[in-house]
């Protein structure tokens, strides 16, 4: 439940008062007698008796809506007539479309985009496949696509209700980099059915965005199809996280005067996004980094160590500590959360080093209560917009693939992440930051074309971008 009334649940409610009086003033005060916050209030009929108005506000959850709305009927006068929910209304079918790139206004036009015009199009790219990312929308097309097994914190939902988050995610792309993402809700949780769909689609675009895939079968789809496909596959959930993580603590750490080879790091959360988070650290320069999830420290000698766990039992952990996550967080520089909520208290971060960094990024809640954090640490940063140093993966995924795509890249690869990293952090000016602004905004101006560029160089793209004038036969 969101602690404060948040846009995410807010309303519109269309109610007649009585003309004259005092019932708009007993109406704001009864929003927020019960906890609501009026953000528009807007007449839209009048009359010598009545006047009609649509009332907007914001409530904590769904359940604290229906309060709103028995607070405003309980007003004398008042009569309820229509309420809305503002988000739903958003998502009213659906939040993406396609359209036109030029106007179908005659016979020419048509003959030209379509038949007999198009056979030549085709032909020309039978005979050389490359020419489909300069002739069609392959050059500026990705696929995101999930199975539904992890969407978002709500789990296992399947692909309709998946649905969404990935038209959410088009939009992202959209919004923010210029590209046409096609959301790719696959009815199949086999891991051998998604590596064979993925494939069979991917000649149609110039790289795969994978989404809300549970672990650990995201690790093997990934692996395989980024041997398969010559064109770029992200997981959004792995990479794009630790990217963004990655940038943070680049700037905590300008903040705390720590390098980040000595810090102590410990994590919680050992599934895809903490597995990728700890990598990209390591990568680099990381030197000292302990992980625990729900069975307590990783370690060689702990029971049941297989698989990515395996791995990060072998190259983390290098004092061979064992024990709890708050056992492990004593005396540690930096915590990282990737897991769940509720793990640690205010006496656990207090027993931190001095100057320490919390990112606690379980969503909704976070592993710690951020303003207990705060009374600890020096910098606190959550997934939440509603608290300073919000980390989100809006702040990458974009420019990554703006970066990738620009750059006809193949591949994506570490050296590439460590870059939009760098880049992310570095719009955060040593005039700007602070212990509470670490993080740009994802509105920043200068957010993704900075991380896009980053990619596109380190990716082996042009320096600068050239421009289409004319096509070659």
């Amino acid at each position: 439940m969101s602690a404060v009334p948040s846009v995410s649940y807010s309303i519109t409610v269309r109610l007649e008062v009585p003309a004259g009086g005092a019932a708009v003033s007993q109406l704001t005060s009864a929003v927020e007698h019960a906890g609501g916050t009026i953000t528009a209030l807007d007449v839209t009929a009048s009359g010598h008796e009545r006047l009609r108005i649509d009332v907007t506000c914001a409530a904590r959850d769904t359940e604290h809506s229906d309060v709103l709305v028995a607070a405003m009927s309980a007003v004398p006068g008042v009569v309820i007539g229509k309420v809305s929910d503002r988000t739903f209304l958003m998502h009213l079918g659906g939040k993406i479309e396609m359209r036109s790139k030029h106007p179908i206004r005659n016979r020419d036009d048509l003959s030209m985009i379509y038949t007999p015009g198009v056979a030549r199009v085709s032909l020309a790219i039978a005979k050389n496949k490359e020419d489909a990312r300069r002739l069609t929308s392959k050059r500026n097309s990705i696929a995101v696509i999930t199975d539904g097994s992890a969407v978002l914190g709500l789990g296992n939902i399947g692909p309709e209700a998946a649905l969404p988050v990935m038209e959410g995610k088009a939009a992202l792309f959209s919004r923010f980099a210029e590209i046409d993402a096609w959301p790719l809700c696959l009815d199949t949780q086999d891991v051998e059915e998604i590596i064979s769909v993925v494939k069979a689609v991917s000649p149609g675009f110039a790289g795969i965005n994978l989404e809300d895939i549970s672990a650990p079968r995201c690790f093997e789809i990934e692996a395989r199809l980024r041997e398969m496909l010559d064109i770029p596959v992200f997981h959004d959930d792995q990479h794009g996280t630790a990217i963004v993580v990655l940038a943070a603590l680049y700037n905590a750490l300008r903040v705390v005067d720590k390098p980040i080879d000595s810090v102590n790091i410990v994590m919680s959360g050992a599934g895809a996004a903490g597995t990728a988070v700890i990598k990209l650290l390591l990568s680099a320069g990381v030197q000292h980094l302990v992980v625990a999830d729900i069975a307590g420290v990783v370690h060689p000698g702990r029971e049941g160590i297989t698989g990515q766990l395996a791995w990060l039992a072998a190259h983390t952990n290098k004092l061979g500590l064992t024990g709890t996550l708050k056992d492990a967080i004593v005396g540690a520089d930096v915590f990282i959360g990737v897991s769940a909520p509720g793990l640690l208290t205010g006496d656990d971060i207090a027993k931190m080093a001095d100057r320490a960094i919390v990112f606690a990024l379980a969503n909704p809640d976070p592993e710690v209560d951020p303003a207990e954090a705060s009374q600890h640490a020096e910098v606190v940063a959550t997934g939440r917009s509603d608290f300073p140093n919000q980390i989100n993966n809006v702040l990458a995924f974009p420019g990554v693939f703006r970066g990738l795509l620009d750059a006809h890249s193949s591949e994506i690869t570490t050296s590439m992440l460590l870059a939009a990293a760098k880049a992310l952090a570095s719009v955060v000016t040593d005039e700007e930051l602070n212990a509470s602004y670490i993080m740009p905004s994802v509105f920043h101006v200068d957010v993704h074309h900075t991380v896009a560029t980053a990619v596109r160089r380190a990716a082996g793209g042009p320096a600068e971008l050239p421009t289409d004038t004319e096509v070659t036969l």
